[in-house]
């Protein structure tokens, strides 16, 4: 997860361009995207657009709602630096691991059920799943300001590229995308970028009758 390849097999560019560029591209060519940009063992890449859309978000959060930084160090300003620092270094990575693993496992489950047993690492492994659950969080780096209908708006496009990005990579069957992709979806997007908690207060603010 941590290195690089010297030569990936496609692979995305490396530095900021790179990131630019591929966040441009997986929003707007998600079919190409994910045919063309994912590499197997490739994973760096992944992992560093991953923690650069968590970083956003937040920075989009604290941004525009202040009470949200928890009073850790001298000054607001310095409290929400801490925040984000630790939301990239840390958090980012390990909301990927722990949503590529719940992607993986959905995997190999739906293989089992609507595959006859065939493994999905005859196609896409595990180190394509991974990118591709990074890759597709790309709209969640627009989702930072506390307004629910935008987190759910930028959440369900993250599931659909999410499950698009299955579909090409791991060659799944329709039912066999929903049974794997929206599992991780849940748990990545909707729980770790607050998409569920969006959902709520649009429900709870929805009229009665």
């Amino acid at each position: 997860m941590n290195s690089w390849i010297e030569n990936p097999e496609g692979g995305r560019d490396r530095g900021l361009r790179g990131l630019a560029r591929a966040w441009v591209e997986v929003l707007v060519r998600p079919g190409r995207f994910f045919a063309n940009g994912i590499a197997p063992g490739d994973q760096a890449p992944g992992l560093t657009f991953a923690a650069a859309v968590a970083a956003a978000f937040t920075l989009g959060w604290v941004a525009t709602d202040p009470t949200a930084v928890p009073g850790i160090a001298g000054s607001p300003a310095l409290s929400a630096a801490v925040v984000v620092l630790v939301v990239t270094a840390l958090a980012a990575p390990v909301g990927l691991h722990l949503t590529a693993a719940v992607a993986t496992v959905s995997l190999v489950v739906a293989s089992l059920e609507f595959d006859g047993g065939i493994s999905f690492r005859e196609r896409g492994g595990v180190s394509e799943t991974v990118q591709v659950v990074a890759y597709a969080s790309a709209p969640m780096a627009l989702a930072g300001p506390p307004i629910p209908v935008l987190r759910v708006a930028c959440g369900g496009y993250a599931t659909l590229l999410l499950l698009w990005g299955f579909r090409v990579v791991h060659e799944t069957t329709p039912a066999r995308t929903l049974l794997a992709g929206l599992p991780a979806a849940a748990f990545g997007y909707g729980v770790g970028y607050r998409v569920v908690s969006a959902v709520r207060s649009l429900l709870d603010a929805a009229p009665v009758g």
